[in-house]
């Protein structure tokens, strides 16, 4: 581990009851670094993001949040280290407005306008939309609703599931814009679990692929033959 280190990750299994999905699993993400975590479905993925979240106990091995050892620990105090989490499934209270699900990120109300008002170029579209209902808007712009609560309240760390599902490529690519600048403008470190390689690559600096919940291959995203290496996992 390092001073600059935001998840250290050793000798993780992890899963439901006695069935292992993630196995022996080791993995460093640094401050300000964005690592893509690739495969196909049912590979681990998920089930690893949800064990770094705590809202699955770690049979055996070793997690550390910021230097801080956290197997085990209740998602709501994962949270609490500046911590934001995208879960693959729809997170977004679809009766409540788009402001009251932005709150929810935040500690108090007063907290509202200074974070909005971050990310508002970010996002310019939910400026009009602030008393509207989420469950009225689009697919694609409940998905960028799901971003910009997790950077309402400018985490260290985001843990992104599958977050491109259904969007259309302008979305992805704006999508693209946002997060990039996120990591490069305020060091924002991300662990994105993905199946859009190109989106994946683009965001990320490096890449590990799980193969039956182990690390089948990882390196730098700008790697010559990185795409091509990633792609021969995903089409096997």
């Amino acid at each position: 581990m390092t001073a600059q280190s935001v998840i250290d990750v050793s000798g993780l299994y992890s899963g439901y009851g006695e069935a292992m999905v993630v196995k022996g699993i080791d993995l460093t993400l640094h401050r300000g670094e964005a690592v893509a975590l690739l495969g196909k479905n049912g590979m681990g993925k998920s089930t690893l993001l949800k064990t770094l979240m705590g809202y699955i106990r770690p049979a055996q091995g070793d997690i550390r949040l910021f230097g801080e050892p956290v197997g085990g620990v209740a998602p709501n105090r994962i949270a609490r280290k500046d911590v934001a989490y995208i879960p693959q499934e729809k997170a977004l209270f679809q009766d409540l407005t788009v402001k009251e699900n932005l709150k929810l990120a935040l500690m108090r109300d007063r907290d509202f306008a200074p974070g909005f008002a971050q990310i508002e170029g970010l996002f310019p579209f939910l400026a009009q939309r602030l008393e509207q209902k989420a469950g009225t808007l689009s697919g694609g712009e409940q998905k960028m609703l799901l971003v910009a609560r997790a950077l309402i309240r400018r985490p260290k760390l985001i843990l992104i599931d599958e977050i491109t599902e259904g969007m259309q490529p302008s979305v992805v690519e704006r999508l693209c814009t946002i997060l990039t600048h996120e990591r490069e403008a305020h060091g924002t470190s991300m662990l994105i679990v993905e199946q859009h390689l190109d989106f994946a690559l683009a965001v990320a600096n490096r890449y590990a692929v799980l193969e039956l919940g182990e690390i089948a291959t990882s390196g730098e995203t700008t790697q010559t033959g990185a795409s091509a290496n990633v792609a021969r996992y995903l089409s096997l």
